[in-house]
């Protein structure tokens, strides 16, 4: 009998109303298969904020939150599953609401003295002035709020800041502008306290927008990622250290860049990383000999434990 039986009755919630909405469905399918796999009880739940909310999700003993960007990862279900005191996997309230926030994410590893690449906020086209220089000349654009790489640009003229600002501002208030880190690439996934192997992600385009993550097949993910142990040791040390500082538990995903000087950067943590095909959590959990279906349950398990 699976230990996912003491469990009870697993509501995977997926779908949801985020720009991530497609990529969320298809993680939840995928989580949804590997419970019925584990033959645990399972439903399946595509989260609309309304009244019905509260009907489905008063059938389950416990979440599994597979819903990306706004609504899922930014506390906010975190927040209505805590209410009806119904267990759920990855992180709680506060942290997910902070680890959303990329800006403020930024503030607080800078506080404490973790490297993060410069940055500034703005609100307006009109807050532009003299930045791009004061940056290095080339800066990446975000919305701190979305996910999958939804609303970022990079800019290195003054038209292309200005052009990727508009476009951050249709998805956030915020605008939040990081210095270029030439270099490459890498993502640490986090397992109930536990650093896995490193992914380093290589990809033709400017860097890994949402094409290179989800649609193309040019995007190479290497494995081991080609550090020295040394090194790799310490980008995980710092992910975890990342991780803890903005209070994520369970599991999740940290991006960070290399320098051409060895230096590691952090960019953000993922609470809810995806989980598809494309995905790059279960890739460095098959590294650590675990299966789609056995990652699925250590999360389950290792949220159950806490």
């Amino acid at each position: 009998m699976s230990q996912l039986s003491s469990v009870g009755k697993i509501g995977v919630l997926y779908g949801g109303e985020s720009a991530e909405r497609v990529i969320s469905l298809r993680s939840g399918e995928a989580v949804l298969a590997a419970l019925q796999n584990r033959q645990a009880e399972v439903i399946g739940i595509d989260v609309q904020f309304n009244k019905r909310l509260f009907d489905q999700l008063s059938g389950i003993d416990m979440a599994f939150i597979a819903l990306h960007g706004r609504g899922g990862e930014d506390g906010v279900i975190q927040g209505l599953l805590e209410v009806m005191k119904i267990p759920y996997t990855g992180s709680g309230v506060a942290a997910s609401a902070l680890a959303m926030d990329k800006l403020r994410s930024k503030w607080l590893w800078a506080g404490l003295g973790l490297p993060t690449p410069e940055f500034r906020s703005v609100r307006s086209t009109q807050e532009l002035d003299g930045l791009l220089s004061d940056m290095g000349g080339a800066v990446i654009v975000k919305p701190p709020h979305e996910g999958s790489s939804i609303g970022m640009s990079r800019a290195e003229t003054e038209t292309e800041l200005t052009a990727a600002v508009e476009i951050a501002l249709k998805h956030d208030k915020d605008v939040l502008i990081e210095r270029w880190i030439n270099g490459a690439e890498f993502t640490c996934a986090i397992l109930n306290g536990v650093a896995l192997p490193v992914i380093r992600l290589k990809t033709p385009h400017q860097f890994y927008d949402f094409d290179a993550k989800y649609e193309s097949n040019t995007t190479e993910y290497l494995i081991p990622a080609g550090l020295e142990p040394q090194q790799e040791q310490a980008l995980q040390a710092l992910s975890l250290r990342a991780f803890d500082a903005l209070g994520c538990s369970g599991w999740g995903r940290v991006d960070a860049m290399m320098d051409k000087n060895g230096d590691f950067w952090l960019l953000e943590v993922n609470t809810v990383p995806g989980m598809t095909d494309h995905s790059l959590v279960p890739m460095a959990a098959k590294a650590k000999g675990l299966d789609f279906a056995a990652l699925v349950e250590a999360i389950v398990l290792g949220q159950k434990g806490e």
